[in-house]
Parts: C-alpha cells; sequence; structure tokens
C-alpha cells in the first residue's frame, strides 16, 4: 500500500493504545487483522484506504472465511476494519465506511464448559503443601470468587485488594472499564494466607499480587500452566482451563440468584446478551434434572 496509507495505520494504532487505551490483547488482534488487509489490498492494487469499497470487505471477508477463519475471528477483523474506518472518517480522510454495514457469517454458538459445585470443591479443597500450591490456590479462589477475567487476574495489584472490605477492583477490564467486586470468605482466608507467605519469601519490589518465586508478575500463560499442573497433581482428570473458574461462578451464581442484571455487572459485560448464554446453562441444567426426576419423562431402560 501507499506509503500514506501506511502512516494512517500507524497513527491510528498510537490513538488506540494510549487515547482509547484498549487493551494489549485487542491491540495486537487488530494490529494482525489489519495487516490481513493490507496483504489484500497489495495484492488486489488497492494503494489508498479511500479506495475500498463495500465490494472489497465483502471480497476480504468471504476470502477469509474459505480460509476457514471461526466467524468469531471473522467478527473481529470486522471491528478491527470499522474502528480504523470510523477513525479516519473523524479525521476527515475517508468519506464512507465501507465495513459499516456487514456482518459475518454466523455459527452456532457454542455453550462455555462449567464445572458442578462438587467439582469446584474437590479443586479448591485439595491442599496446598507449598509456597507456590499456597499462591495457586489463592489464585483459583479469588477467580472462581469473583468471576474475573484471565487478563483481570493477571493484573491485580497489592493496592487493588481492600480484605478488610472483602473486596478487590479491577482497574482496567474489557473496554477499558472498572468495577469492584466482592471476595468470597474462602477466597479471602486463601488470599490472607498467600500474602504472609508473599511478605516474608517474596522480594517486596514488585507490585503485582501474584507473582513468581523470582518475584515477577505472573503472566496469563503461566497462570493456565499452574491450574494444569495443579489437576495433574491433585489427580483431577478433566482439562479445566482458567475461564472455566469464571464461567462457573456465572452459572452458579445465576442458578441460585436469578438476578441476570447482577450477574452482568460482577463479570464486566457491556452487552446483556453476552451473559444471557448463562441462563442456557441453567435451563440445559433443569432440564437435565427433569429428565432424571419426571416419571413421565424417564427414558425408558434399553
Amino acid at each position: 500500500m501507499h506509503e500514506d496509507a501506511e502512516l494512517m495505520l500507524a497513527e491510528f494504532f498510537q490513538q488506540l493504545t494510549f487515547q482509547v487505551r484498549a487493551s494489549e490483547h485487542t491491540v495486537k488482534s487488530y494490529r494482525r487483522d489489519m495487516e490481513q488487509l493490507c496483504r489484500y489490498c497489495t495484492e488486489k492494487g488497492l494503494a489508498h484506504w479511500a479506495d475500498l469499497q463495500q465490494t472489497d470487505i465483502r471480497a476480504f471477508i468471504a476470502a477469509r472465511h474459505r480460509e476457514k477463519l471461526s466467524s468469531k475471528s471473522l467478527q473481529r477483523q470486522l471491528s478491527a476494519i470499522r474502528s480504523f474506518y470510523n477513525y479516519l472518517l473523524k479525521q476527515g480522510l475517508v468519506d464512507i465506511n465501507p465495513a459499516q454495514h456487514i456482518r459475518a457469517p454466523k455459527q452456532a454458538r457454542k455453550l462455555p464448559k462449567v464445572l458442578d459445585v462438587d467439582q469446584l470443591f474437590g479443586l479448591l479443597e485439595a491442599g496446598a503443601g507449598s509456597l507456590l500450591e499456597i499462591r495457586d490456590l489463592a489464585m483459583f479462589e479469588l477467580f472462581y470468587s469473583s468471576g474475573l477475567r484471565l487478563s483481570e487476574l493477571s493484573e491485580l495489584n497489592l493496592t487493588d485488594l481492600d480484605l478488610p472490605d472483602s473486596t478487590v477492583t479491577v482497574r482496567i477490564g474489557k473496554g477499558g472499564k472498572s468495577r469492584i467486586l466482592p471476595i468470597g470468605s474462602k477466597a479471602v482466608t486463601a488470599i490472607e494466607n498467600w500474602l504472609r507467605q508473599r511478605a516474608v519469601k517474596i522480594p517486596a519490589v514488585e507490585s503485582a499480587l501474584f507473582v513468581s518465586a523470582r518475584g515477577t508478575r505472573l503472566g496469563q500463560r503461566n497462570i493456565e500452566l499452574r491450574l494444569a499442573q495443579w489437576c495433574i497433581k491433585k489427580g483431577i482428570a478433566e482439562h479445566i482451563h482458567p475461564h472455566m473458574l469464571r464461567h462457573s461462578f456465572a452459572s452458579h451464581l445465576l442458578e441460585s440468584s436469578q438476578d441476570l442484571r447482577a450477574v452482568q455487572e460482577l463479570l464486566g459485560h457491556s452487552n446483556i446478551g453476552t451473559t444471557q448464554i448463562y441462563t442456557h446453562l441453567d435451563f440445559q441444567h433443569l432440564a437435565e434434572i427433569y429428565d432424571k426426576a419426571h416419571p413421565r419423562a424417564k427414558k425408558k431402560p434399553t
């Protein structure tokens, strides 16, 4: 593409990073999506962003769809393109947003996997026998207790905790939004236990709540690996990934309270439609109970 077009894209990412304060994950994903669009434009001889029409964006998305890209990934690519063109519109650099009315192909929405209460108790009451396991238990208890995202858990600092008030503050959640969440008594106890060990055995220079044995912030990938290792060591056969704890938090809370708005606020969802997927999980659970319990619903033995 033309040098001016590349400069516009660079300025967009500057604005996305420092003014909009989008998450690192979003910036990386959008950058990858726009690089793919740039390659497509080069192949088609499109040198300027104003050259692209709706038909070009449709053709690009169709090509990505033929490459077996998921509907979710296509939706994110369209979101990246729309955001970029909205930026160009505000700058007066283009006249239209060619991605504005284009929708990605729909695919069946998968229900998130959750653990039942007994499985959660087995996971969290397996016992911690070392410094790192004490830390891990505090992480997993807080994860399930407050319904955090993996990125939010990793980014927590010591100053985000208010244990006397049993709350934790998420400073920058998805979309740059902050929220204050309650912490259950089991999680408070596990965190207090970790903080006592941390104060004695971990260097005090790091502000992160959860740190490695060297005193550096624990990243998302490391948290995933620690959960996998925890399950193996504790003899838990099922593969459990961190977001299953968040999904379980939402499902169990909704099942008990039936308060969709409250669960939406706790999860930090901007759209209640995102939260409604947990109502399907709740119905699925009720349907299973019905099938097992209702005398006229039980299947005949084969």
